[in-house]
């Protein structure tokens, strides 16, 4: 009877503190929305502070309690955290830019005379970083960065602390799964806080609210991202079941549900009413505590999206507009000149201390000589900054009235100022470089951290400073080194040791698995970026075939024009880099594209040519559908060609051999029909189908 008793009496307690917790959680995440996101508190710091003190203590003795989504996770965590990443369910895109009000009007005028009357939302444009949330039955599953768009870092313990964030949903009728996207950003007051902490700290300065909010998302440790004030602003939803036709009426249901959606959204029917609220924020945003740098103006309609469509790179009903850049006006210091890792020489201007764009501004870009000397710069002047997109801003005028009689005229180095060697200037160029490759410090370093880079090998525990101190204890001398390395000599070196060493000597041979294309563009052949580097890879399938292939080959691939072209010659000429590469390929690293499934046979021994430009596909995406299909392609038109897959702008060459040896001419939305199986090849009329590619290459 006493046991019976007992237990009642634990089972009374026990349900007493769930609903203690459970009331707690509920009116801290109530007063946490009204604080954070509504702007209106009703209770003080201290009261809240002491709730949350009393739920933290209650979950702490009461485990059995415990919600990953609890308000209790605001506070962060110790624990380090690994970054996984992970492939968006749907692609996080980017957006097209504009500078222009000219511009924008084409934007509009294309998309009218295409539908018709259309109403676009109109919204500001953070500056911070991208993010995509996961909500399943109204709770927060999972947050993940843009990364390539296509695969991001899931940062959810991280986007837990901020609190602007809802960790549950309020409210009813959204749907079960869905995403919402938004920019996760530093308000200024924060960022200023934050700078003034490192700098006493003795640490590093962040350059700008929008590298700080960056770095700080991708911190190890929640409980310093929840110490730094990030703030989320949420502006597009994806899923398939969204409650409403239009992006409006869904981002004002959010608002419904706890998500902080910007109250500067307009609706405008009009071009007039764009422009109007583009040039009414280019001034008021001077005034928002937070930084902001252009508008995005979205078609509104879903339905009309969708007629719209993509291209490869970004949606074509939507576009952001770019504010011009303020500007300030300081005094030029000194300047110092940087080497990059392709030898370029970079002259960055040290100026007097100056507010601007809500940061404080010391050094500026000064890109090269011929700006210089253009500017008339001198050391004394003072001169006008501007901070647009950059992380360092730039000098753009020279107030001359302001010139004393002591300024003399700059003259540009001549020699490198870290190996010495005579600066060399490539005809056509603006830029000097430092030609000793493979003697000068700065080069060789920055070669190894592109490769180690995430976009490229993704080499876990390697920063800047420790490919330093490798390279001074002759460890490292280029990026074929990394694969001798041995954990016990980097164990012994300073701020190193053994857990460390491993680490690093485990994340290297996990680099072995990396496709080819990330490997080709960790080579860092200049000009070949992370998308040229894609097409290359898709388009040769392999290391060979690139160094193999003569300029004009290398030309048919997507984006590679004439200068990427040479450039790539002139990397695969040098004795240097292709010992590197058989060594990489004796390491074990991926100098072949994997093989290509197929999806259907439907283009079984069809020799295929895709010529000119696409709206929904590039070529090379073209070519990749062709093989999944079975089929082959072509470079050049011949009298084995079964069809051609034309667009815009394609050879007349081609197409006048087209017609001389009678060959089927496709359009995309022709061939996209085909391999869906809708249609046949037969189906479709070579006269009309040449008829309709004359038309849109002269029109």
């Amino acid at each position: 009877m006493y046991f019976r008793a007992t237990r009642i009496l634990y089972m009374v307690q026990r349900e007493q503190i769930e609903v203690e917790i459970l009331g707690l959680r509920e009116r801290l995440s109530y007063h946490n929305h009204k604080y954070y996101v509504e702007n209106s508190p009703e209770i003080s710091d201290f009261e809240f502070d002491t709730m949350m003190r009393q739920l933290i203590d209650l979950e702490a003795a009461h485990p059995e309690f415990y919600d990953p989504l609890s308000p209790s996770v605001r506070v962060g965590s110790d624990r380090t955290s690994e970054f996984v990443s992970v492939e968006h369910r749907y692609p996080m895109l980017s957006l097209s830019n504009t500078y222009s009000t000219e511009e924008l009007l084409n934007f509009i005028e294309r998309i009218e005379r295409e539908q018709g009357q259309t109403e676009f939302v109109c919204e500001l444009k953070f500056d911070g970083t991208a993010i995509s949330l996961t909500y399943e039955q109204g709770r927060l599953a999972r947050a993940v960065t843009r990364g390539d768009g296509t695969m991001g870092d899931d940062v959810t313990a991280n986007v837990k602390t901020i609190r602007s964030i809802p960790l549950t949903l309020s409210g009813s009728g959204y749907p079960e799964l869905f995403e919402i996207r938004g920019e996760i950003f530093m308000p200024y007051s924060s960022f200023e806080r934050l700078n003034i902490e490192r700098e006493a700290a003795g640490e590093s300065l962040f350059a700008n609210p929008r590298n700080a909010a960056a770095g700080t998302l991708k911190q190890q440790q929640s409980a310093v991202v929840a110490k730094r004030g990030l703030d989320c602003t949420l502006y597009q939803m994806a899923g398939d079941n969204l409650p409403f036709k239009s992006h409006l009426e869904n981002l004002n249901a959010a608002r419904s549900w706890g998500f902080k959606v910007s109250e500067h959204m307009q609706l405008c029917h009009s071009a007039k009413e764009v422009i109007d609220y583009i040039t009414y924020w280019d001034e008021a945003r001077k005034s928002l505590p937070y930084p902001t740098d252009g508008v995005v103006i979205k078609v509104n309609d879903f339905a009309v999206r969708r007629q719209l469509g993509f291209t490869a790179k970004s949606p074509r009903w939507a576009v952001a507009y770019k504010f011009k850049a303020e500007s300030a006006l300081t005094r030029l210091i000194s300047v110092d000149f940087q080497v990059g890792r392709t030898g370029a020489i970079t002259p960055v201007a040290n100026l007097e201390p100056v507010l601007l764009a809500g940061t404080t501004v010391k050094r500026a870009s000064l890109h090269n000589a011929e700006q210089i000397a253009a500017l008339d710069i001198r050391i004394g002047d003072k001169v006008y900054v501007e901070k647009g997109g950059e992380i360092i801003p730039k000098i753009t005028d020279v107030e001359l009235s302001e010139r004393t009689a002591d300024c003399l005229p700059f003259t540009y180095i001549t020699h490198c100022p870290e190996c010495g060697a005579k600066l060399v200037r490539v005809e056509g160029e603006a830029k000097h470089y430092c030609p000793n490759q493979s003697g000068c410090r700065p080069q060789i370093v920055g070669r190894i951290v592109h490769f180690i880079s995430r976009k490229a090998m993704n080499i876990d525990g390697l920063g800047v400073e420790t490919v330093e101190l490798l390279f001074d204890n002759g460890l490292l001398r280029d990026i074929s080194d990394l694969y001798t390395l041995k954990a016990a000599d980097i164990a012994v070196l300073p701020r190193l040791g053994e857990k460390s060493a491993d680490n690093i000597i485990s994340s290297i041979n996990n680099s072995k698995s990396v496709p080819f294309a990330r490997v080709l563009f960790g080579l860092g052949i200049r000009f070949v970026g992370e998308t040229t580097a894609k097409y290359l890879a898709a388009h040769f399938k392999s290391i060979d075939a690139v160094m193999g292939a003569s300029r004009e080959e290398l030309m048919e691939s997507d984006e590679v024009g004439d200068k990427i072209a040479d450039a790539i010659i002139d990397y695969f000429a040098d004795p240097v880099n292709l010992n590197i590469i058989e060594f990489l390929k004796a390491s074990g690293l991926q100098f072949e594209a994997e093989a290509t499934r197929r999806d259907s046979n439907i283009l079984e021994g069809k020799n295929i040519v895709v010529s000119g430009k696409f709206t929904l596909h590039s070529r090379d995406e073209l070519k990749a559908l062709i093989e999944k299909n079975g089929g082959k392609n072509q470079s050049g038109v011949n009298a084995n060609t079964d069809f051609i897959i034309a667009g815009e702008n394609m050879g007349p060459a081609k197409l006048q051999k087209a017609e001389k040896l009678g060959i089927q001419i496709l359009s995309e939305s022709d061939f996209v029909e085909i391999i869906k199986g809708n249609t046949t090849i037969e189906e479709h009329q070579q006269t009309k189908n040449v008829e309709k590619v004359i038309q849109t290459t002269l029109f």
